[in-house]
């Protein structure tokens, strides 16, 4: 590949379909980074084509993948995971073969019980944008609870509490169709940072167990018309609406009750 201007070493990672920026920052820091057969640092820049970069001792060679970003509709039971060994069902098993030939990022994970909208990229950059905190890229929930909860306790989700450490926290929590009572099983969340497992971890700590947690839209991009295990891929203006500030709607509608 022709030789190109420096670019951090993440950067190069990522761009490579190595890893996230953030994967490959915490691979540097556990030296199994080397660029030119020396140790690499977070930050250093390197030069494709011109610099040997080893990844665990395997070469990485400067092939920027072609560029695909999907909205994927990922049912319950699979893992956001590249490589998990304790759950072989992942999100990527939905790919084509053709693209399971690519290597995508997974931005913005859904754990294997909770299911609805996921966005998968080969593009790093992309992935670290959607992901980064300072984003601020809004997701949308539908949450079912497995009791009532009382519309009195709904400031506490805002609020936030603090569990395992972490503060927990909605940024925007509703009742959907509440009873008369004051009460629902229902809620429509939002959240920006999206820690592991937030809103089930938030729920628990208030002493109401999530029975299902579908994610029903991304920014101002939704999931509707995306069937289950389905997915499509984004146009330029469908990526830009992921980070574009949501409408003002009502509360998203309930989904369907299982039995």
């Amino acid at each position: 590949m022709t030789a190109t201007a420096p670019i951090r070493i993440q950067k190069f990672l990522a761009d490579s379909g190595v890893c996230s920026r953030r994967a490959a920052e915490a691979l540097i820091t556990q030296g199994e980074v080397w660029v030119n057969s020396a140790v690499a640092t977070i930050g250093q820049k390197v030069t494709p084509g011109v610099d040997k970069v080893t990844v665990s001792g395997q070469s990485v060679r400067a092939s920027p993948q072609r560029r695909v970003t999907l909205a994927v509709h990922k049912p319950r039971g699979l893992v956001c995971s590249n490589d998990d060994p304790h759950n072989p069902g992942t999100i990527f098993d939905l790919l084509t073969r053709e693209l399971a030939k690519l290597r995508f990022f997974c931005a913005g994970r859904l754990d294997k019980d909770s299911e609805g909208l996921v966005i998968l990229t080969t593009d790093g950059e992309l992935a670290n944008r959607l992901m980064h905190p300072r984003n601020a890229v809004v997701k949308r929930y539908q949450v079912r609870l497995e009791e009532p909860f009382p519309r009195a306790r709904v400031p506490l989700l805002l609020r936030g509490v603090v569990a395992e450490g972490e503060r927990l926290q909605a940024e925007h929590a509703v009742l959907v169709r509440p009873r008369p009572d004051g009460s629902s099983c229902d809620l429509d969340v939002h959240l920006h940072h999206g820690k592991k497992r937030e809103i089930r971890l938030l729920f628990l700590a208030l002493g109401y167990p999530v029975k299902r947690l579908r994610r029903y839209q991304i920014g101002a991009f939704p999931l509707k018309g995306i069937p289950l295990r389905g997915g499509r891929e984004l146009s330029t203006k469908e990526i830009a609406a992921l980070f574009a500030a949501p409408p003002s709607h009502p509360p998203a509608r309930s989904p369907a009750r299982r039995s």
